[in-house]
Protein backbone atom coordinates (compact mmCIF):
# COMPACT_ATOMS: atom_id res chain seq x y z
CA UNK A 1 0.00 0.00 0.00
CA UNK A 2 0.92 3.70 -1.32
CA UNK A 3 2.63 5.88 1.23
CA UNK A 4 0.07 8.60 -0.69
CA UNK A 5 -2.74 6.60 0.53
CA UNK A 6 -1.52 7.45 4.44
CA UNK A 7 -1.49 10.97 4.00
CA UNK A 8 -4.57 11.23 2.48
CA UNK A 9 -6.46 9.31 4.98
CA UNK A 10 -5.13 11.49 7.64
CA UNK A 11 -5.93 14.30 5.68
CA UNK A 12 -9.23 13.26 4.97
CA UNK A 13 -10.04 12.61 8.98
CA UNK A 14 -7.90 15.28 10.06
CA UNK A 15 -10.78 17.82 8.44
CA UNK A 16 -13.33 15.74 9.44
CA UNK A 17 -12.25 15.76 13.04
CA UNK A 18 -12.10 19.55 12.96
CA UNK A 19 -15.02 20.40 10.92
CA UNK A 20 -17.36 18.62 13.48
CA UNK A 21 -17.21 20.91 16.30
CA UNK A 22 -16.71 19.95 19.51
CA UNK A 23 -17.86 16.33 18.50
CA UNK A 24 -14.47 16.12 16.70
CA UNK A 25 -12.12 15.94 20.10
CA UNK A 26 -14.51 13.79 21.73
CA UNK A 27 -14.73 11.22 18.43
CA UNK A 28 -10.65 11.57 18.84
CA UNK A 29 -10.65 10.53 22.11
CA UNK A 30 -12.50 7.52 21.39
CA UNK A 31 -10.65 6.71 18.37
CA UNK A 32 -7.08 7.34 20.40
CA UNK A 33 -8.58 4.61 22.76
CA UNK A 34 -9.73 2.35 19.35
CA UNK A 35 -5.99 2.86 18.51
CA UNK A 36 -4.55 0.76 21.08
CA UNK A 37 -6.10 -2.46 20.00
CA UNK A 38 -6.86 -1.24 16.18
CA UNK A 39 -3.48 -0.18 15.15
CA UNK A 40 -4.48 1.11 11.06
CA UNK A 41 -5.55 4.82 12.80
CA UNK A 42 -3.65 7.47 13.32
CA UNK A 43 -2.65 8.32 16.80
CA UNK A 44 -0.97 11.77 15.79
CA UNK A 45 -4.05 12.78 13.98
CA UNK A 46 -6.25 12.92 17.38
CA UNK A 47 -3.31 14.15 19.41
CA UNK A 48 -2.70 16.89 17.35
CA UNK A 49 -6.29 18.01 16.90
CA UNK A 50 -6.89 17.78 20.88
CA UNK A 51 -3.49 20.21 20.97
CA UNK A 52 -5.54 22.48 18.40
CA UNK A 53 -8.63 22.53 19.89
CA UNK A 54 -8.28 22.25 24.09
CA UNK A 55 -4.56 23.89 23.64
CA UNK A 56 -1.22 22.48 24.87
CA UNK A 57 -1.78 22.03 28.62
CA UNK A 58 -5.83 20.19 28.39
CA UNK A 59 -4.90 18.93 24.59
CA UNK A 60 -1.76 17.03 26.51
CA UNK A 61 -4.11 15.98 29.62
CA UNK A 62 -6.65 14.28 27.20
CA UNK A 63 -4.28 13.11 25.01
CA UNK A 64 -1.89 11.35 27.61
CA UNK A 65 -4.88 10.03 29.45
CA UNK A 66 -7.35 8.45 26.66
CA UNK A 67 -4.05 6.68 25.63
CA UNK A 68 -2.86 5.12 28.79
CA UNK A 69 -6.60 4.15 28.92
CA UNK A 70 -6.63 2.17 25.72
CA UNK A 71 -3.15 0.78 26.55
CA UNK A 72 -4.26 -0.56 29.37
CA UNK A 73 -7.72 -1.64 28.33
CA UNK A 74 -5.95 -3.40 25.66
CA UNK A 75 -3.36 -5.13 28.41
CA UNK A 76 -6.41 -6.20 30.09
CA UNK A 77 -8.71 -7.48 27.44
CA UNK A 78 -4.94 -9.94 26.45
CA UNK A 79 -4.37 -10.78 30.32
CA UNK A 80 -8.24 -11.72 31.14
CA UNK A 81 -9.52 -13.41 27.96
CA UNK A 82 -6.62 -15.12 25.83
CA UNK A 83 -3.77 -15.61 28.31
CA UNK A 84 -5.12 -18.61 29.14
CA UNK A 85 -5.29 -20.40 25.81
CA UNK A 86 -2.18 -18.57 25.00
CA UNK A 87 -0.21 -20.64 27.50
CA UNK A 88 -1.49 -23.59 26.81
CA UNK A 89 -0.72 -22.99 22.90
CA UNK A 90 2.92 -22.58 23.85
CA UNK A 91 3.29 -25.28 26.64
CA UNK A 92 5.35 -27.03 24.18
CA UNK A 93 7.03 -24.30 22.26
CA UNK A 94 10.22 -23.48 24.11
CA UNK A 95 11.33 -20.82 21.65
CA UNK A 96 8.02 -18.72 22.45
CA UNK A 97 8.38 -19.49 26.15
CA UNK A 98 11.76 -18.18 26.17
CA UNK A 99 10.52 -14.65 24.40
CA UNK A 100 7.89 -14.53 26.85
CA UNK A 101 10.25 -14.47 29.84
CA UNK A 102 12.09 -12.14 28.12
CA UNK A 103 8.96 -9.80 28.15
CA UNK A 104 8.44 -10.91 31.28
CA UNK A 105 11.98 -9.79 32.70
CA UNK A 106 12.29 -6.70 30.57
CA UNK A 107 13.66 -3.70 33.27
CA UNK A 108 10.76 -1.44 33.32
CA UNK A 109 13.38 1.73 31.94
CA UNK A 110 13.20 -0.44 28.91
CA UNK A 111 9.61 -1.12 28.78
CA UNK A 112 9.14 2.97 29.22
CA UNK A 113 11.83 3.81 26.56
CA UNK A 114 10.18 1.80 24.46
CA UNK A 115 6.58 2.85 24.79
CA UNK A 116 8.14 6.19 24.56
CA UNK A 117 9.28 5.75 20.91
CA UNK A 118 6.71 7.77 19.13
CA UNK A 119 6.68 4.71 16.24
CA UNK A 120 6.32 2.00 18.71
CA UNK A 121 3.10 0.30 17.47
CA UNK A 122 1.42 0.44 20.94
CA UNK A 123 -0.92 -2.77 20.03
CA UNK A 124 1.87 -5.06 20.13
CA UNK A 125 3.45 -3.68 23.24
CA UNK A 126 0.22 -4.02 25.45
CA UNK A 127 -0.14 -7.86 23.62
CA UNK A 128 3.21 -8.83 24.64
CA UNK A 129 3.01 -7.11 28.15
CA UNK A 130 -0.97 -9.06 28.29
CA UNK A 131 0.15 -12.38 27.45
CA UNK A 132 3.45 -12.32 29.52
CA UNK A 133 3.57 -12.44 33.58
CA UNK A 134 4.77 -9.19 33.66
CA UNK A 135 3.03 -7.22 36.83
CA UNK A 136 0.54 -4.90 35.76
CA UNK A 137 2.08 -2.58 38.20
CA UNK A 138 5.46 -2.27 36.37
CA UNK A 139 3.22 -1.94 32.75
CA UNK A 140 1.10 0.55 34.34
CA UNK A 141 4.24 3.03 35.69
CA UNK A 142 6.33 2.53 32.59
CA UNK A 143 2.75 3.23 30.38
CA UNK A 144 2.38 6.40 32.48
CA UNK A 145 5.76 7.78 32.21
CA UNK A 146 6.41 6.56 28.25
CA UNK A 147 3.24 8.09 27.26
CA UNK A 148 4.01 11.69 28.65
CA UNK A 149 7.35 11.39 26.14
CA UNK A 150 4.93 10.06 23.79
CA UNK A 151 2.56 12.30 23.66
CA UNK A 152 4.75 15.38 23.81
CA UNK A 153 6.30 14.59 20.73
CA UNK A 154 3.05 14.17 18.74
CA UNK A 155 1.73 17.26 20.32
CA UNK A 156 5.14 19.58 19.55
CA UNK A 157 7.12 17.75 16.94
CA UNK A 158 4.29 15.83 14.83
CA UNK A 159 6.48 14.30 12.38
CA UNK A 160 6.08 10.80 10.52
CA UNK A 161 8.92 7.91 11.03
CA UNK A 162 10.29 8.66 7.35
CA UNK A 163 9.96 12.40 7.95
CA UNK A 164 12.27 12.29 11.24
CA UNK A 165 14.42 10.24 9.28
CA UNK A 166 15.46 12.67 6.75
CA UNK A 167 15.49 15.91 9.33
CA UNK A 168 17.98 14.79 11.72
CA UNK A 169 16.74 17.74 14.27
CA UNK A 170 13.58 15.65 14.72
CA UNK A 171 15.41 12.29 15.16
CA UNK A 172 17.47 14.08 17.74
CA UNK A 173 14.30 15.22 19.62
CA UNK A 174 12.60 11.56 19.85
CA UNK A 175 16.51 10.41 21.54
CA UNK A 176 16.09 13.01 24.01
CA UNK A 177 12.60 12.68 24.85
CA UNK A 178 13.16 9.05 24.86
CA UNK A 179 16.27 9.26 27.13
CA UNK A 180 14.44 11.52 29.52
CA UNK A 181 11.48 8.91 29.75
CA UNK A 182 14.70 6.25 30.60
CA UNK A 183 16.03 8.56 33.32
CA UNK A 184 12.61 9.42 34.74
CA UNK A 185 11.68 5.60 35.09
CA UNK A 186 15.28 4.79 36.30
CA UNK A 187 14.67 6.87 39.35
CA UNK A 188 11.19 6.41 39.90
CA UNK A 189 12.45 2.56 40.00
CA UNK A 190 15.40 3.17 42.28
CA UNK A 191 13.36 5.08 44.67
CA UNK A 192 10.19 3.21 44.60
CA UNK A 193 11.72 -0.50 44.47
CA UNK A 194 9.19 -1.73 41.53
CA UNK A 195 10.75 -4.55 40.33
Amino acid sequence: MDMNFFGNLDTIINDFLLNIGIYGPILGCFCILIESIVPILPLFVFITINFLVFGNIVGFLISWFFTVLGCMFSFFLFRSKIKNWFDKKIKNQEKLKKVMHVVTKVKLEQLTSIIAVPFTPAFMVNIAAGLSKMSFKKFFVALLIGKIFLVLFWGFVGTSLVQSLTHPIALLKVVILVLMAFLVSKIINKKFALE
